[in-house]
């Protein structure tokens, strides 16, 4: 997949069961979207979700803003459902939760393509536990279609038994390490998700 460099300042989470949140982010001073039919939305509200989220992104008006969707994990009652909405949606990803190996990568983009997907249509990885952090280059290298790998930060704090900051700018060293964690061979982007919902975008390499 081509890479296209666009700038990744702010991408914000917006709980696709909410009509009026879909609405106000239209007016919001962000670089991207990542619309939530997973996390934020409650088993009974799933299906809603998605219809919802499907009429927002329809009737447009988010104007140059990168617009992603988080999609439920392909091994639940939901994910096969969402990737095919996702594949006719005019979205630029679809972003998988709590990423764990290279294995779910093949499948996912086996899937989109069999829902008819634009080959534009790029995967991004959630990595939210120890487990993804260990598998990471593997997870970077297993589809033409991975464009970004985003950072759950609370997740993982929570998992490592880490002491969570806001400080968003860490000491030297902390970054030396960030860098050398997330230089990958597949040239991919790391976005950080912070505790506000935010995110906040580097490039490594």
């Amino acid at each position: 997949m081509p890479a296209t460099l666009r700038p990744r300042r702010s991408l914000l989470f917006v709980p696709g069961a909410n009509p009026r949140a879909l609405a106000k982010a239209r007016t919001l001073a962000a670089d991207g979207l990542i619309i939530d039919l997973e996390d934020a939305i409650a088993p009974d509200a799933k299906e809603s979700a998605r219809a919802i989220t499907a009429a927002a992104l329809a009737e447009g008006g988010y104007g140059g803003r990168e617009l992603v969707l988080r999609v439920n994990p392909i091994d639940t009652p939901w994910g096969h459902a969402d990737l095919a909405a996702a594949a006719t949606m005019p979205i630029d990803a679809v972003l998988l939760p709590k990423v764990e190996g290279p294995d779910r990568m093949p499948l996912t983009a086996s899937l989109l393509d069999a829902f008819g997907a634009p080959e534009r249509l790029a995967i991004w990885c959630m990595l939210e536990t120890p487990r993804g952090i260990l598998y990471v280059r593997e997870i970077a290298a297993a589809s033409p279609r991975l464009a970004a790998l985003v950072l759950g930060t609370s997740d993982l704090t929570k998992d490592l038994h880490a002491l969570a900051t806001q400080d968003p700018d860490p000491p030297p060293a902390d970054r030396r390490r960030q860098r050398r964690f997330c230089a990958n061979p597949s040239g991919n982007r790391m976005v950080a998700a912070d505790h506000c919902g935010a995110c906040r975008s580097r490039r490594h390499g």
